[in-house]
């Protein structure tokens, strides 16, 4: 992996002498399951004389000519990369090679389906993986056209980003010849192929065009596509943003589909966005991930405009990219469609997100420094797009939402199809805000860490604020005070529910702040800092709103002002503040009455977590089994068939730890226990049969059993997942050499064992791993590709230990690797989870 490393320095001095103007690539799928043929014709001018170099990851190399000279193969090319010196001011480069496809997600992807063996495959280019299919200069600032011809089976499906032209057929090979693309940067062309069944639909564009629409999945999926509710929130997307950004959508057509074992949520390329298949539902899934889906669907779309119509110059304006798009879809999702509180949802999921990576060692500034490509790798992570997102509403809530979207606009129409920094976008901001931000981009995106806002509040003796004031905290580390736009608001009770009867919206800034506004002002039962989440920042609730807090948070009536209060609380959990326990016993007491399914997903999951790995290892069983008791009540206490009853069921098996435990699971696996209104279908099935392998009542052969029942992509993966719960330390060494000591298992099959190896409730049968892992670091780093490398290195991090032994060999082995910064990364992110854990332990402990 080393070898395939492209500095910003490198890319910098290659873009001070070339520029490309486009690409001729041409693709045989013909040619059997390892290899596809691939040749690639490339236009650039450059500086006469110079040399420099193009990015070209193959099997063999066969023909490179430069300006009608052969080159010396074996003397330019290495694998990785091919020499070009002595250019010319006008140059023509073809290469003639032999690609490989993988089973890693990157490059191209190439999955049989075990249902029919058919074949299906697809790109996914975004780092640095286009160069996996056709020679090219991998850097989003040298943008090109790209003019894709592919030779496949005849009755398959080929989609690109440009409209799919009809096939020249011989036989059973046919020929689909593409239009060469607009101006785009490499990561975001396309190439999906295979027998995929699709349905068609169409929209009209601002500017009155129309866009043919696609929806693409899997033959063996298309009976679960409700490609309908798809083709609608598409439109509702295209509507507002068309109508925000005062830009028609940028390119002919616009493909979804929906791809086996991607890496990612999806991936936004040009006209041809890829989502992973697990948003074709098979089964029933919560409404948390009905909701993630139509976010995604708008996050990407978001895309066409930011990221593939104006696009970063190097990565270390990513955040310009994702940042955006997490906040355009939020917004839009929360504006244009029925998901009305998406900003609840954002404040459970992604602002917790945002700050827990915030607090890591390894957190930098959301513009961060991007030395290579392994810096952006790891850097696809909560400050890019949660932070980053959060800081956006930062800056809506400073310049305002018409000066933020009449920005831009202007600065879509000012640097549409090309490369833009940082700046760029805030001279627009500026222009039509009339605020300066300079000083703001400072303190919000050139610096690191969160913020921490407590109320200071005196009242009189009828409960009247006499003074009120926000405190500002800034970690040691990272001690930047910053300034947010926020609203505190006051609550009290109205018969028994606790709404809003006062609001303030201000300006804070400094390690104080008085609020005279909220002088005179009842204080009420609950004072909330930062309520309708505007500003980027943790809140502490005073002694006074914290108590009726645990006591009344079901009676807050509002669902955002309820995942603040759950979000404080979490939060003080998490820095050693708020006892584990106490916090365990609030979430059993009050998620019943939660209405919002990802709040009830996010805090579930806290939950859990705080279960497993932050009460003190005395009373963990104990503490394990309450848990498991309580989310089985919940569950046959909840409304029938209601998303919380089907949540409370999820959560039960990932939770159970006991005989009783395991004796309720068998009984809703095998249906003599059943709830009303839930139906325990294909996936629930598994859930329900992992939560059994987990607690000993099941095994392989149970495991073999529902896999052939369920012999689909799903059900393999499934299966992973239970083996490696198996809750022995041979069952886990088991599912760690199963990934490790072989490069066979495609993605998907290394991320599910990964879930199932971290998933004990007896942390010790993971003892044994710890020597096989710390000996396996570098192997894995120098031989897998980066997205397997990181799943290995951080899923199998026996974390559950969580012990000062754990600490001390994590920092043996820190000290002895000091020179692979993209690994130390993820093995710090690791420990730095376990010293957490150790010090909130150590509360629980008192």
């Amino acid at each position: 992996m080393p070898g395939e490393n492209l500095t910003r320095l490198e890319a910098q001095e290659r873009k001070s002498v070339v520029d490309v103007q486009s690409y001729e690539i041409e693709l045989d799928l013909t040619r059997g399951a390892e290899v596809f043929g691939s040749s690639t014709t490339v236009r650039f001018t450059a500086t006469p004389g110079a040399s420099t170099f193009i990015d070209a990851l193959t099997r063999t190399v066969h023909s490179a000519t430069l300006n009608g000279t052969a080159l010396d193969v074996a003397a330019v090319t290495d694998g990785v990369r091919i020499q070009l010196d002595d250019l010319a001011a006008e140059n023509v480069l073809e290469v003639v090679a032999d690609a490989e496809y993988t089973n890693t997600g990157e490059g191209l992807h190439r999955f049989v389906d075990p249902v029919d063996d058919e074949v299906y495959l697809y790109s996914q280019f975004e780092v640095p993986d286009s160069r996996r299919v056709f020679a090219v200069f991998e850097q989003p600032d040298l943008k090109a056209t790209f003019q894709f011809t592919v030779t496949a089976p005849s009755r398959w499906q080929v989609v690109s980003n440009q409209p799919t032209p009809e096939p020249a057929v011989d036989g059973e090979v046919a020929t689909w010849t593409f239009s060469p693309t607009p101006v785009l940067s490499s990561y975001i062309t396309a190439i999906v192929a295979g027998p995929y069944d699709v349905v068609r639909s169409e929209l009209t564009s601002s500017d009155g065009r129309t866009i043919p629409l696609g929806i693409f999945t899997r033959r063996s999926l298309t009976e679960f596509l409700d490609a309908d509710y798809i083709f609608e929130k598409t439109r509702q997307g295209f509507a507002y943003y068309e109508d925000k950004f005062r830009y028609p959508y940028p390119f002919d057509k616009y493909d979804q589909l929906f791809v086996p074992e991607f890496n990612a949520g999806a991936m936004e390329n040009a006209g041809a966005v890829t989502f992973v298949e697990t948003y074709v539902f098979r089964s029933k899934v919560t409404d948390a991930i009905k909701e993630r889906r139509v976010v995604t669907i708008l996050h990407e779309l978001a895309h066409m405009w930011f990221g593939d119509l104006v696009t970063m110059k190097w990565w270390n304006d990513l955040w310009l990219n994702e940042s955006f798009a997490e906040w355009a879809s939020t917004i839009s999702t929360a504006e244009a469609t029925e998901w009305t509180e998406a900003w609840t949802t954002f404040q459970a999921m992604e602002k917790s997100w945002a700050y827990r990576q915030d607090q890591l060692p390894s957190t930098h500034p959301v513009v961060a420094t991007i030395n290579d490509l392994e810096d952006v790798q790891v850097n696809f992570d909560g400050i890019t797009y949660a932070k980053g997102g959060s800081v956006l509403k930062q800056l809506v809530a400073w310049v305002g939402i018409d000066a933020f979207y009449a920005g831009v606009a202007a600065y879509f129409q000012k640097h549409h199809h090309s490369n833009t920094e940082l700046r760029d976008l805030l001279v627009e901001l500026e222009a039509t805000s009339g605020r300066e931000l300079t000083s703001w981009s400072e303190k919000w995106l050139e610096t690191a860490g969160v913020n921490t806002l407590r109320p200071e509040i005196e009242t009189d003796a009828d409960g009247v604020i006499t003074s009120f004031a926000l405190l500002q905290e800034a970690p040691a580390d990272y001690p930047t005070i910053r300034p947010h736009r926020l609203a505190v608001g006051l609550y009290d009770f109205d018969g028994d529910a606790l709404v809003r009867t006062h609001r303030v919206e201000i300006d804070v800034d400094g390690t104080r702040t008085d609020v005279p506004e909220l002088v005179g002002q009842r204080r009420g039962a609950l004072v909330l800092t930062n309520d309708d989440d505007l500003a980027y920042a943790k809140i502490r609730l005073d002694e006074k709103s914290l108590a009726t807090a645990i006591e009344h948070l079901a009676a807050i009536s509002d669902p955002l002002a309820r995942a603040l209060v759950w979000g404080s609380v979490w939060d003080a959990t998490r820095d050693a503040e708020t006892s584990p326990s106490d916090y365990v016993r609030l979430v059993l007491s009050n998620i019943a009455s939660e209405t919002e399914s990802t709040t009830i997903r996010t805090t579930l999951t806290q939950l859990v977590q705080t279960a497993r790995s932050y009460v003190a290892p005395s009373h963990r069983a104990e503490v394990l089994a309450e848990v498991g008791d309580r989310l089985l009540e919940l569950a046959k206490e909840a409304e029938a068939g209601s998303d919380a009853q089907f949540q409370f069921v999820k959560f039960f098996a990932a939770a159970a730890s006991t005989p009783a435990h395991a004796d309720a699971l068998r009984a809703l696996h095998d249906g003599s226990l059943a709830l009303d209104g839930l139906e325990v279908d294909t996936d629930l099935r598994w859930e329900l049969l992992e939560g059994l392998v987990l607690v000993g009542a099941a095994g392989e052969a149970e495991i073999d059993a529902a896999l052939e029942a369920d012999n689909t992509a799903n059900g393999a993966q499934a299966a992973a997942r239970a083996r490696a719960a198996i809750p022995t330390p041979e069952g886990k060494l088991a599912a760690f050499a199963s990934v490790v000591d072989s490069a066979e298992q495609p993605n998907a099959i290394v991320r599910a064992t990964a879930q199932g190896f971290q998933h004990t409730n007896d942390p010790a049968v993971l003892q044994p791993v710890v020597e096989r892992y710390f000996a396996s670091l570098t192997g894995i780093w120098e031989s897998r590709s980066y997205h397997i490398a990181d799943t290995l290195v951080s899923g199998l991090y026996p974390a559950g230990l969580a012990d000062q032994q754990l600490v001390d060999t994590t920092r043996a082995w820190l000290d002895a690797n000091p020179d692979v910064p993209a690994l130390r990364r993820i093995v710090v992110e690791s420990l730095s989870g376990v010293e957490r854990a150790l010090r909130v332990q150590a509360v629980d402990a008192r």
